[in-house]
């Protein structure tokens, strides 16, 4: 089950990250820790950090760097307006594959 869900999990780490970040600005470590308090326990701290970059890019976050009292300033992401319309269509997506997912398992009733 573990390689399933890893492999489910690909397309969907984008809008778990902005979701992530829809409560509040974020650091790449405090991003992995929420991530794994909700149970996504096999989440590698490089993956999300390779994703914030993508979703940078993207337009999709802004980031800041803040001061840290280790080392080099962190970079604090938060999701901006791009990215909550993305975040939004994310959700209406999911629902409609999880509707369709559940008429399937169903029976297609």
């Amino acid at each position: 089950m573990a390689k399933l869900l890893t492999e489910m999990l690909k397309g969907t780490l984008e809008g778990v990250i902005l979701a992530s970040l829809a409560g509040r600005p974020a650091y790449g470590y405090e991003i992995t820790a929420r991530l794994r308090e909700q149970g996504f326990s096999d989440i590698a701290e490089g993956t999300v950090y390779a994703l914030l970059t993508r979703l940078e890019k993207r337009g999709l976050v802004d980031v800041e760097k803040v001061p840290s009292e280790k080392g080099p300033p962190r970079k604090v992401h938060s999701l901006n307006g791009q990215g909550q319309e993305y975040l939004e269509e994310f959700w209406r997506t999911w629902s409609f594959l999880a509707e369709r997912l559940d008429k399937l398992r169903e029976g297609g009733k």
